[in-house]
């Protein structure tokens, strides 16, 4: 006869490998009572393609158009003449036009064609020239993230799945809602604008959520990416961790 054993119930407070000293409960006024900011939100617009007729550029521009309308401000980073990851330094204009402008926002949007059934090298080689650091600081960390993609057939989930992978990875909040157009050269009409349709729609939706969740997130940022393990660091020793010369 098989006996089981109940198991010892441990005590609330044996905690042994806890740093009281870094441990901190958590502060709801610092989640529900943060500074309201009053500027308007701020978001990067990102693309995959240097084609003339891009579709992932002219989705994000009229993603841009409907984050404008919302009350946003928006730019754009146009990757052509971006040199490939460490074929240049980090003093490139355009690296340093990129980092600026990632520092710069509060909340990005990604938008990459599907080429073999991945984003491309473009759109990789862009978030490839982000740094997750910059001496203790994290420039994407806590800041607000939304995801889409196109196809140049049927519907695909693929790029939109690789940028969720990589937004976690930058530490930023990626906002559950996406956006994926399928055949998209047939939903631009000749003058590159896009077509009423269920894809414009939900284009609509994701651009909603993510000035929604970056109102929500923005002045309480910092707070939320605040963690016990780097507290019990100090800032020296975190600098020399997150800025590890990668292999």
């Amino acid at each position: 006869m098989n006996v089981r054993m109940a198991s010892k119930p441990m005590a609330e407070t044996s905690l042994p490998n806890l740093d009281e000293a870094c441990f901190r409960p958590i502060d709801e006024s610092r989640l529900f009572d943060a500074p309201r900011l009053s500027h308007k939100p701020r978001v990067l617009l990102l693309y995959g393609s240097v084609r003339v007729r891009a579709f992932s550029r002219l989705v994000t521009e009229e993603a841009a158009a409907i984050l404008q309308t919302l009350g946003a401000e928006t730019r754009s980073f146009n990757p052509s003449g971006l040199p490939l990851p460490d074929d240049a330094g980090a003093d490139h204009p355009k690296v340093q036009e990129l980092r600026d402008l990632v520092s710069w926002c509060e909340g990005m949007v990604w938008c990459s064609p599907e080429r073999h059934g991945a984003m491309t090298g473009i759109m990789k080689a862009q978030i490839d020239w982000i740094p997750l650091a910059l001496g203790a600081v994290r420039p994407t960390q806590g800041k607000t993230l939304a995801v889409m993609q196109v196809c140049g057939g049927s519907q695909s989930f693929n790029a939109v799945n690789q940028l969720r992978i990589l937004g976690r990875w930058m530490r930023l909040i990626t906002i559950p809602n996406q956006s994926s157009v399928p055949k998209a050269f047939t939903e631009f009409d000749e003058n590159d604008r896009m077509k009423p349709s269920p894809y414009y729609d939900r284009i609509v939706d994701v651009m909603e959520e993510l000035v929604k969740f970056t109102l929500l997130t923005r002045g309480c940022a910092d707070y939320l990416v605040d963690r016990y393990s780097e507290r019990r660091e100090n800032a020296e020793e975190l600098s020399k961790r997150v800025n590890q010369r990668a292999i």
